[in-house]
């Protein structure tokens, strides 16, 4: 199974296609069951379509909307895997009773935690201020990863400046019995050996009373507990914010991937939205998954992976996987790895030995030849030198194939000529002999990315030469352009770091002092295909763009 992989589509069909017991751990942020226009937060068209799904009907179609995917979620869990769905007051009674319950059995819940956010807006006036959210736990069998996990909490100090705590068993314990400067436990025992009370006593963390009490101040540490309140929203200063209007802070789903999974686990995020699953996954040294209907969201998740990664050596490779392709990268990038994808992408096994092996790429799974060609109109020669080629590798299987009535080949290519495509069609009237033409697109859906144009204007500049620039960013697809993003200090070796990473009108300013300054900005579409337009700008007595 290939991991660390984001994938734009219905999460349905790719959980569909996953095996059975792959994964460790699955955190799901579904859209709410609020039924309000709000909900669609990128605007593009894969989440306005699935908006659109999920309320045909009312809460019960919401409810078998997510069912049937938190079945195949169940399905590809391992049998020590966890499943964390995260839910509000609309839904979460019916999620967890008619879903997580029938699925994944009532005694594997875990916990229900709530996530009491520690900012929130008071707007209710006829009702109490709702500000939790409800995060469901739940494992697939008795046997499961869990890792304890602690808060920190901020103990009390009271007029005093201190909290204090008794040292002696107050219930039925049998501790160390000792006597203390003429304090005994009472037969209950004290908490500590007597070594330990001495060098408290030195540290003067001590109370004398009706007995001993240890003072205590600052910080500790407390097992987690099921109510979360320490853990604010994303604030808009906070460094960690896209701009996603319902982002999960990171410290959330780092305390939720820490407890039930280890490194090199594989965790899955099959409402990816902001990236947060994927983003704090990847920084902990787990494999991961993440699938959106909304090319936005995955196109932003994957600028943010390559924010965390700039200058990790050890961060790890990851694809993107979209609707469609981009033509130029297909057409003009390495051929050998063009030709073995192509070849399996068709449903073929990709040729591994380059030699020896008469020109064909590969081969269907009844072994009959494939030839890839990476051109445009290809033409009659290709026919010819095909023809010869797959009679030289294997006559017996040629001679078969022409006897069943069955193609002899394959030549996959992204057009072919008139000449190519009139000897195919006398091949088959008057020799009876079928080779198939195969064109990529036919394998794969693919588009032209979109073009990118970028005008400046100085807007001021001040007594120290600092200018002020704006950027002017306009870019042209047939699929419609969804976002920009911006990188203003923009190193070649590095790549595309967005300074900003989601910006709907093509509009930015910045200021600059005198020197050399290089700014790229990125076009993504409604194909969730890109191009980038590097600006090298020269700031001295005027901007120079060179």
């Amino acid at each position: 199974m290939e991991v660390n992989k984001l994938i734009l589509g219905d999460n349905l069909e790719i959980l569909k296609s996953i095996e059975s017991d792959t994964i460790d751990l699955i955190y799901l942020d579904p859209p709410f069951f609020s039924n309000r226009n709000y909900e669609v937060i990128w605007g593009d068209e894969g989440e306005v379509r699935s908006f659109q799904d999920r309320w045909s009907g009312g809460i019960d179609h919401y409810i078998a909307w997510l069912n049937e995917r938190v079945k195949q979620m169940h399905r590809i869990l391992k049998p020590t895997g966890s499943i964390f769905l995260h839910c509000d007051w609309h839904a979460n009674a019916y999620i967890r009773v008619m879903i997580l319950d029938r699925i994944f059995g009532e005694n594997n819940f875990r916990n229900e935690i709530v996530w009491k956010r520690t900012d929130f807006k008071r707007t209710a006036t006829t009702k109490m201020t709702i500000n939790n959210d409800i995060i469901y736990y739940y494992v697939k069998s008795t046997k499961f990863t869990y890792n304890q996990q602690f808060h920190k909490i901020i103990l009390p100090t009271g007029s005093k400046g201190y909290d204090t705590f008794p040292l002696d068993f107050s219930l039925g314990k049998i501790g160390y019995i000792y006597e203390y400067k003429g304090y005994t436990p009472g037969g209950k025992g004290w908490r500590i050996p007597i070594e330990k009370m001495e060098e408290m006593d030195n540290d003067n963390l001590l109370v004398f009373g009706k007995t001993i009490r240890w003072k205590r101040t600052g910080e500790r540490e407390n097992p987690l507990s099921t109510t979360w309140d320490d853990i604010p929203n994303i604030r808009a200063t906070a460094k960690e914010r896209i701009g996603y209007p319902t982002q999960k802070p990171e410290i959330l789903l780092e305390r939720i991937i820490k407890c039930a999974s280890n490194e090199g686990d594989i965790i899955l995020d099959p409402f990816v939205g902001g990236g947060t699953t994927i983003a704090v996954a990847e920084r902990l040294n787990r494999k991961w998954i993440g699938i959106d209907q909304s090319v936005q969201a995955v196109k932003v998740t994957e600028l943010r992976l390559h924010k965390l990664n700039d200058g990790n050596l050890f961060g790890s490779p990851f694809t993107v996987q979209l609707h469609k392709y981009d033509y130029d990268t297909l057409r003009y990038g390495d051929a050998f790895e063009f030709e073995s994808w192509i070849v399996q992408q068709f449903g073929g096994t990709s040729n591994t030995k380059q030699r020896g092996d008469f020109g064909l790429d590969g081969k269907m799974p009844d072994d009959t030849p494939i030839q890839v060609k990476r051109s445009d109109g290809v033409g009659r020669n290709v026919i010819d030198n095909f023809f010869a080629a797959i009679q030289r590798n294997d006559k017996k299987l040629f001679d078969k194939n022409v006897s069943e009535q069955k193609p002899v080949g394959y030549i996959i290519a992204f057009t072919f000529g008139k000449g190519a495509i009139q000897e195919v069609a006398r091949l088959k009237n008057q020799e009876n002999i079928i080779i198939k033409l195969v064109a990529v697109e036919d394998i794969v859906p693919i588009a032209k990315k979109p073009t990118l144009t970028v005008s400046i204007n100085e807007l001021s500049r001040d007594e120290k030469g600092v200018c002020e620039i704006e950027f002017i960013a306009a870019g042209q697809s047939e699929a419609g352009i969804e976002f920009y993003s911006w990188d203003f200090e923009h190193d070649s070796e590095k790549g595309f770091r967005a300074s900003v990473i989601i910006d709907k009108s093509g509009s930015q300013t910045a200021k600059f002092k005198a020197g050399q300054h290089n700014i790229a900005v990125k076009v993504v579409d409604n194909d969730g295909l890109e191009s980038i337009e590097v600006i090298k700008l020269k700031v001295n007595g005027k901007i120079e763009r060179t």
